[in-house]
């Protein structure tokens, strides 16, 4: 840049130049301020992180009906273990199942068992067993018992159903294994739909408590009615 001065004592202009100065660059654009946030959208990230927070789970379980042992007066009084029930995986676990349509089943994520449903069904059936009061012990095969019969069985479903209707459907197979003789003598299965009152987890809860305990009873009774038809021994 060019500036011209003149002298105050001989009245000559004269000329000069100057450097000029280098314009101030520009921050970069992630160095530049922002602002804070605002209020709302603060709020908007609070009520994300509560949405995705776990509901706290709920715990059910099937229970035996309070009954009294009946006296043991069969004459094919036998000793009978009963073996580990068996099940497809989405009934080794305590999410209760539920089923929409023929092919498909879920599983809540926060309505659960109290045990895996295998273990339940398993002590109501020891509880069956033994209230009918004709064998001489009942024991789980866990036990340290020697037994000459043991009852094993499979659970196929226990499960809320919502098509057709909706019910708390039931089913399970069991059979006699005689240990003498290495065969299976006995065999009953027993599957049932029972209607649910509501649509909520504790009324279909309800409903198949009621189911398992027919179901259990009604082998029992098969069962019962096995041994009677066998000469006494």
């Amino acid at each position: 840049m060019s500036i011209r001065r003149r002298s105050a004592m001989t009245g000559v202009s004269t000329e000069t130049t100057e450097p000029e100065q280098a314009a101030m660059p520009a921050l970069p654009a992630e160095k530049r301020r922002c602002p804070w946030p605002t209020a709302a959208a603060m709020a908007f990230c609070v009520l994300l992180v509560n949405c995705g927070a776990a509901r706290p789970a709920k715990f059910y379980s099937l229970e035996s009906p309070p009954t009294n042992v009946a006296p043991n007066n069969s004459p094919n009084s036998v000793t009978l273990l009963v073996g580990q029930i068996t099940a497809p995986d989405i009934y080794r676990d305590e999410r209760i199942v539920y089923s929409d349509g023929p092919v498909q089943l879920g599983a809540y994520e926060s309505q659960r068992w109290a045990e895996l449903p295998t273990e339940m069904v398993e002590g109501m059936l020891v509880d069956s067993l033994r209230a009918s009061g004709q064998y001489r012990v009942v024991e789980r095969v866990s036990s340290n018992a020697r037994g000459d019969y043991v009852v094993r069985g499979h659970l196929s479903a226990l499960d809320e159903v919502d098509t057709p209707q909706l019910a708390a459907r039931f089913s399970i197979e069991l059979e006699l294994f005689d240990r003498n003789a290495g065969t299976v003598v006995w065999m009953q299965t027993y599957a049932h739909d029972e209607p649910v009152s509501a649509k909520t987890v504790p009324a279909v809860v309800g409903a198949l408590q009621t189911n398992v305990h027919a179901g259990l009873q009604q082998l029992t009774n098969s069962l019962g009615q096995y041994f009677a038809s066998r000469p006494a021994h």
